[in-house]
């Protein structure tokens, strides 16, 4: 069953169906009003579809109760906003540790599994910076950082370079490309930007509440960028045979 969903009259999504498997990364574009962002709440479990089924790796996740869903959203998934909305009082490593400390982990034991993003995300030394001290295109990596440090199997980004200049957001979608498909992990991205759209490996097409097409990205792997090669991601992270082969993903299925 295709998902749908509906707000009083307007119809935001009329029949979407659409699967994003482990290391694979799926742009979602369409103009303002079209469904994508409802799409991106409604496979994030943050909203559920009126119908149809959202599975991740095999197991239905919209019918589940709010605490389990809030405990999905805070360890199996990661998330990357237009903003950051990084918390200006606390040092950049702890704002990457925080959903680790939310979720029971020490917070010693937090903030060191926080402090091995750094490097990989070009952030080393800028560990005890506030959020009012980096710059818009730092700030972004340390939201990254911290939609990673919980090994998530699926990223949703909402616009994740919408704040930045153009320099400054290909760099960040270029990292949060290959570091999705290093770990693993499945990503969608939410986007009006086609050079951002590019990065990725697929770009869904969203009008009206439909998908009306789907293409590979030209600036995906397969197309000519380099991949995950010069990223190295802390140990520890990114998903194992086992779990890939149950395939760590978002779906709506057909």
């Amino acid at each position: 069953m295709t998902l749908s969903k509906s707000y009083g009259a307007t119809r935001a999504l009329d029949g979407v169906d659409i699967a994003v498997h482990a290391g694979e990364s799926v742009a979602v574009m369409g103009p303002s009003g079209s469904g994508k962002s409802t799409l991106l709440h409604c496979l994030a479990n943050i909203e559920r579809p009126d119908s149809g089924q959202v599975l991740l790796a095999d197991e239905r996740i919209d019918e589940l109760r709010e605490p389990a869903r809030s405990e999905l959203r805070r360890t199996r998934f990661g998330f990357v906003f237009q903003s950051g909305q990084l918390l200006p009082e606390l040092p950049a490593v702890e704002n990457v540790a925080l959903p680790l400390m939310l979720g029971g982990t020490p917070r010693r034991t937090a903030e060191q599994r926080a402090r091995q993003w750094f490097p990989p995300l070009g952030l080393t030394g800028k560990e005890d910076s506030r959020p009012g001290a980096l710059s818009g295109g730092q700030a972004q990596r340390v939201a990254l950082a911290r939609a990673l440090v919980t090994d998530p199997r699926v990223v949703f980004a909402d616009e994740p370079t919408g704040a930045l200049d153009q320099a400054t957001g290909q760099e960040v979608i270029r990292l949060l490309t290959e570091v999705t498909r290093e770990q693993r992990a499945a990503l969608v991205v939410v986007t009006h930007d086609a050079s951002v759209a590019r990065w990725c490996d697929r770009t869904a097409h969203v009008r009206d509440g439909r998908l009306v097409d789907e293409v590979g990205g030209a600036g995906s792997v397969g197309a000519g960028h380099s991949g995950a090669d010069g990223i190295d991601v802390p140990d520890g992270t990114g998903c194992t045979d086992g779990i890939a082969v149950a395939g760590a993903r978002a779906e709506v299925p057909r």
